[in-house]
């Protein structure tokens, strides 16, 4: 199949230029820009996209997302996520470790790759998780198919908390010498539940107001481990991606070979947003203090942040009832992050060339992901076009994700996306969804 993407404006490699984008099969033949003499035949394409007056990006590489299969498909699976994901113009995605049974085992890492085939409608990899004592499955990783280590130095599912300060030591150690990323969830448990038992004790209650969750899952708590954390990086040498950095603190910490993740959620909304929004932005990190988000918008315009993704942690709306302990923490936002971060563009916030950057170039770059993330010939067609026109409001109905709900429900954007490929296919296009389609296992220069 060849697809003709004309008369649009190009975003990549920090350049906006208006251009032609020849497809061949699953990669790009060929980026014509206007006024060199194109030499084809339109008539020879099996399909052909106008994109006059719209913008064509590299397909959005969210490295965070939950997608919850298996074991919790009462919450979401691959199919319904990765649908979301390609309606929100993002064409990769890494899923984390933390479903049932956790990718903490070879078979457990085998079982979702083998599932993904015919279940996840975008590009997609899988990280492995590090447990106390899981260091031989690790060693046995295979670089060109993982995208790093997922590690939760702080409060997380079942076994999956790293406290042993000797397998800290020696997972550091390994995604050192076997050129891994490590990429981790930093937050003092110690810090956390005496913070909890305290605000437990003050307020006379099990389940303390959502108001107090920023305070339980507080500052100290994020940078003490993300200190460690950094002091281990630099013992060992290791890439340490910090995730969903929270609090302008932390972003004292990142250079060199310790990188920083801002996710939308953290972008968005502070503390002042439980007020109305209650636990549905309940999330852990917590959301912060105002000027927490604005020190991490200040910080997407320099070199601090090197990553947007989105933490997309979908549960059914009666989980997220309750306050800091009972609700549930995570929210669906793979279908609005490119949107929500248009409309921090339309405020100056950033760039939108800054945007590509820190949500398809830098994924691509930091993780060593083979041939995606960029608009380059004989790279693969992963690519997402997008409009700025007549403004619209998320509502239920538009909601993809199987829990049916989203933070931003009520939201008003400008910008929509009108087409999604993935590696070459069409498979969103302005509000048709081709099922048929399904995306590739993301490999990896290791």
């Amino acid at each position: 199949m060849t697809i003709l993407i004309k008369n649009g404006t190009i975003v990549n490699e920090g350049q906006q230029y208006r251009a032609d984008v020849i497809i061949e099969g699953d990669h790009i033949k060929d980026i014509i820009p206007e006024g060199i003499d194109a030499r084809y035949d339109v008539g020879s394409f099996s399909n052909i996209i106008d994109a006059e007056g719209a913008y064509i990006l590299p397909g959005i590489i969210d490295s965070h997302v939950h997608f919850r299969e298996p074991g919790l498909t009462h919450k979401a699976s691959m199919q319904s996520e990765s649908r979301a994901a390609a309606y929100g113009g993002v064409t990769t995605v890494f899923d984390m470790p933390n479903t049932l049974p956790q990718t903490t085992t070879p078979e457990a890492l085998l079982d979702k790759q083998r599932m993904a085939p015919s279940r996840m409608h975008v590009n997609y990899a899988f990280f492995p998780g590090a447990t106390n004592d899981n260091l031989d499955f690790l060693r046995q990783l295979d670089p060109h198919q993982v995208p790093g280590i997922k590690l939760f130095m702080g409060s997380s599912t079942g076994n999956m908390l790293v406290d042993h300060e000797e397998a800290l030591d020696s997972i550091f150690a390994l995604a050192a010498e076997k050129g891994l990323t490590l990429m981790a969830h930093c937050e003092d448990t110690t810090i956390i539940n005496h913070n909890m038992q305290r605000v437990k004790e003050e307020l006379l209650t099990d389940d303390p107001p959502i108001q107090y969750h920023p305070y339980i899952r507080s500052e100290e708590a994020c940078y003490r481990s993300s200190a460690l954390g950094a002091r281990l990086a630099h013992k060992h040498g290791t890439h340490f991606h910090i995730a969903h950095v929270t609090t302008a603190r932390e972003l004292s910490l990142l250079g060199d070979n310790v990188t920083g993740e801002a996710t939308v959620a953290h972008l968005l909304f502070s503390k002042e947003d439980y007020d109305t929004k209650g636990s549905l932005i309940k999330c852990n990190p917590s959301i912060k203090t105002l000027n927490d988000r604005d020190a991490l918008r200040l910080a997407l315009q320099g070199s601090q942040l090197s990553t947007i993704a989105t933490d997309h942690a979908p549960h059914t709306i009666e989980e997220k009832q309750g306050g800091c302990q009972k609700a549930m923490s995570g929210m669906p936002m793979v279908q609005y992050s490119l949107p929500a971060m248009l409309s921090l563009v339309d405020k100056e916030v950033l760039t939108i060339e800054r945007m590509v950057e820190l949500m398809a170039h830098n994924p691509a770059r930091l993780f060593h992901v083979k041939e995606r993330g960029f608009l380059r010939p004989g790279y693969k067609a992963d690519i997402t076009i997008v409009r700025k026109g007549e403004p619209w409001t998320v509502s239920r109905d538009t909601i993809q994700s199987q829990c049916q709900w989203s933070p931003v429900e009520g939201k008003t954007f400008n910008w929509r996306i009108t087409q999604t490929l993935v590696s070459g296919h069409l498979i969103y296009d302005n509000g048709t969804f081709h099922d048929t389609i399904f995306g590739e296992p993301v490999e990896f220069n290791a």
